[in-house]
């Protein structure tokens, strides 16, 4: 098994806004967030990676926003360091981030955004850990 394999995935949020006026120019910009959750059950070899994706105006997102977030379902190696499993999950739910932006904003009658492509492995990634209080 790689470090981690994608058993399911949902879409649980999606927000799509446009009231931009016709033939108006914009500066898209994105956001992007990921979290993947442990169980605290050492024994267990599922975790949960969350991607949120925000698209939008960056002068007024309350004329063009698309925002998605995913929770994907993976099963780990549990010998894999938790920062190769962050990295590599990301790289597999990031595809269906991208085509679902793309997808409502084709649908929606205007120019279809994609999300270019990010290399995860060129980001910080910050790892706090949840310890139960004494």
């Amino acid at each position: 098994m790689a470090c981690c394999d994608l058993k399911a995935y949902t879409v649980s949020d999606v927000v799509f806004v446009n009231r931009l006026d016709p033939n108006v120019q914009i500066k898209i910009g994105n956001k992007f967030s990921y979290n993947v959750k442990y169980p605290t059950d050492s024994s267990s070899t599922v975790c949960r990676g969350e991607l949120e994706v925000e698209v939008g105006d960056t002068s007024d997102d309350s004329k063009l926003k698309v925002k998605v977030v995913l929770v994907g379902i993976f099963a780990y190696d549990p010998n894999a360091k938790r920062e190769l499993i962050h990295t590599e999950s990301f790289k597999v739910m990031f595809p269906y981030a991208r085509a679902m932006v793309t997808t409502i904003t084709a649908n929606a009658g205007i120019k279809p955004i994609i999300l270019p492509n990010i290399n995860i492995d060129d980001q910080d990634i910050y790892r706090i850990e949840g310890n139960k209080p004494q």
